[in-house]
C-alpha cells in the first residue's frame, strides 16, 4: 500500500490475461474529512496489502463506503465487499445487473451529479461522447474518474493510460505522459457532434483538474506530475488522437 498523500493511499493488485500474463490493477482509499474513509475500486490483494488496509482502517470498521467506477472491472467486487461488509456499497449498472444478490446503494454511479452521496470527499466526471458501456464487450474506455478533493490525487480505471514497464522494469525505464486509451475510436458514438463532445469533455477536465499532482491509473502506474502538468499531459493526449477523432467526424459529422 502506498501512501500518495496525508490522506489518500493507492494500491496495486495481481490481474493476469489467459493465467499468464499479469497487467495490473489497482485500488485507492481516501479519508473522508471525518475521518472516515472511503474505498475505490476494489482488487485481489496479497496478504501484506490486506492487512496494511485493515489496520488503517481499523480492520475496515472505518470504511464508510466502497465505491466502483469501471463497468467491466467487476471480478474483485464480492471480495472486496466481503472484506468490507459494513460499508455502504456503489457501483455502476453493470456491476448492479452482473451481482445483482450484493445490497447496492443508491443510483448508478455514472448518474450521480455533482451532488452525491460521497460529495464531502470526491470530485467525479463522466466522459462524454462514447458509450459508457459499449456492445463490444473487449472495449473498455468509458468509466467515472474519481477526484480526491484533498489531496487533489485522481484515480482512473483505463479512461487515462499511463504506458510503463512491469514489475521491476518500471523503476529503470521511463513511464508514458497520459494518454487516452487505445479503443477510443471504437467507443465513440456513432451520431453527429460525438467527437465534439468527447473533446470538449477532455479540454474542461483538464482546465478543471489542473492543479492534479498525481493520477493513478488502472493497470500500469501511479503518474507523478509537476505543476500544471495535468493539464498540459491531457491536452497533449487528446492531440494523439486527433486522426481518429478527425476519421469519425468525417463519417458521423
Amino acid at each position: 500500500m502506498q501512501q500518495l498523500a496525508d490522506t489518500f493511499w493507492n494500491l496495486r493488485g495481481v490481474h493476469r490475461i489467459g493465467g499468464l500474463i499479469d497487467i495490473g490493477t489497482h485500488m485507492s482509499v481516501a479519508q473522508r474529512p471525518g475521518g472516515g474513509f472511503i474505498v475505490i475500486d476494489g482488487c485481489a490483494l496479497e496478504d501484506e496489502a490486506r492487512e496494511a488496509l485493515l489496520a488503517l482502517t481499523s480492520q475496515g470498521a472505518r470504511v464508510e463506503a466502497v465505491v466502483h467506477v469501471h463497468p467491466f472491472h467487476t471480478l474483485h467486487v464480492e471480495a472486496t465487499h466481503a472484506l468490507l461488509p459494513s460499508a455502504a456499497l456503489y457501483g455502476t449498472a453493470r456491476h448492479r445487473e452482473r451481482l445483482p444478490a450484493l445490497p447496492w446503494a443508491g443510483a448508478p454511479v455514472e448518474a450521480w451529479g455533482a451532488e452525491h452521496p460521497l460529495d464531502d470527499t470526491l470530485d467525479l466526471s463522466v466522459p462524454a461522447g462514447v458509450d459508457f458501456v459499449c456492445l463490444d464487450e473487449s472495449v473498455h474506455v468509458a468509466s467515472v474518474l474519481v477526484r480526491h478533493r484533498a489531496s487533489g490525487i485522481v484515480h482512473v480505471d483505463d479512461t487515462l493510460n499511463v504506458l510503463a514497464a512491469p514489475g521491476s522494469l518500471g523503476e529503470l525505464l521511463p513511464q508514458s505522459s497520459l494518454r487516452m486509451h487505445p479503443m477510443l475510436g471504437k467507443a465513440l458514438k456513432t451520431e453527429p457532434g460525438a467527437t465534439d463532445a468527447y473533446a470538449g469533455w477532455a479540454r474542461d477536465l483538464a482546465l478543471r483538474w489542473a492543479d492534479t499532482p498525481k493520477v493513478c491509473a488502472a493497470h500500469s502506474a501511479v503518474r507523478m506530475l509537476a505543476p500544471g502538468g495535468f493539464k498540459d499531459e491531457v491536452e497533449a493526449a487528446l492531440d494523439k488522437v486527433s486522426g481518429t477523432l478527425e476519421r469519425h467526424r468525417k463519417q458521423y459529422g
